[in-house]
């Protein structure tokens, strides 16, 4: 968010915060990019805000009920707080219990256990969502409309998009289907003093666990059985294709991001050309 949009979202959440009873003297911005994190003190509370334009706000808060209700490895609402969406100023607010983070990095063995939990607890729950294809489809438009993607060079345009197309297609022919996270990375994974604890739950779609393990370092899939390393590669040249789209939107306001973008299609061309798939 911008400077002049962040002032005001902290302002209403610290406002709809006191108006549940929560003392919020202090605000903490954790995180900046499309989405703002914020902690909230001293009633130690994570407000996520977004846009109000920004749907998914209300699925995240149904999906972690739901989760939690399974046993599933994810950070839980405020309870403190009704679990909704909140609305103020043109933003949404969803409040979120706070984790004071644990110095320990989690072991890729530990990191594929939350990983495994997860996706089965995620077999349990049956919602409508996205499926992978969907996320894929969207980045493939985006690279494909110049109006979007103005400062993306013709040749790498023809990258991206055969890329997504390609690999698109080859995973589905192989791969299999259930509920997953969809961004399961490690900036999606809390240490806590908990165990390991998944968050943003607004990317959850339908694919193959291949798709969820792309998202982690590569080690986590060494201690996750019975994947199907082909389909593995696969997704993850196809990840690499998908946030590569993405750093070349002309709204992006990710954190030097036009950087990312040129750095990542030089790893995408390596990728592509050490796997045969140039």
């Amino acid at each position: 968010m911008l400077p002049s949009e962040m002032t005001r979202a902290i302002a209403a959440a610290r406002s709809i915060a006191t108006s549940c009873g929560l003392a919020a003297d202090d605000a903490i911005v954790l995180h900046n990019s499309n989405k703002l994190s914020v902690r909230l003190l001293p009633c130690d509370v994570l407000v996520r805000v977004a846009p109000q334009a920004q749907q998914g706000a209300q699925f995240e808060i149904d999906l972690a009920q739901r989760l939690i209700g399974a046993g599933c490895p994810v950070r839980a609402l405020e309870p403190r707080v009704e679990p909704r969406v909140h609305q103020l100023d043109g933003f949404v607010f969803t409040f979120w219990t706070y984790h004071e983070p644990v110095t320990e990095e989690i072991a890729p063995a530990d990191y594929a256990l939350a990983l495994r939990r997860l996706h089965a607890g995620m077999r349990t729950v049956d919602v409508p969502t996205p499926h992978f294809t969907d996320r894929v489809e969207d980045a493939r438009q985006l690279v494909a409309d110049r109006a979007r993607s103005p400062e993306l060079r013709d040749p790498d345009r023809d990258l991206l998009g055969d890329t997504l197309s390609g690999l698109r297609n080859a995973i589905v022919d192989r791969g299999g289907d259930q509920l997953l996270h969809g961004e399961p990375h490690p900036g999606n994974l809390l240490a806590t003093e908990h165990g390991p604890l998944f968050i943003d739950l607004e990317t959850a779609c339908r694919g193959p666990i291949e798709f969820d393990l792309a998202h982690a370092p590569d080690d986590v899939a060494e201690h996750y059985p019975d994947i199907d390393p082909v389909v593995l590669r696969q997704c993850r040249i196809l990840m690499l294709a998908m946030i590569t789209a993405w750093r070349w939107d002309r709204a992006d306001q990710f954190p030097d991001g036009r950087r990312l973008g040129e750095e990542w299609l030089d790893q995408l061309r390596v990728s592509l050309a050490r796997d045969g798939l140039g």
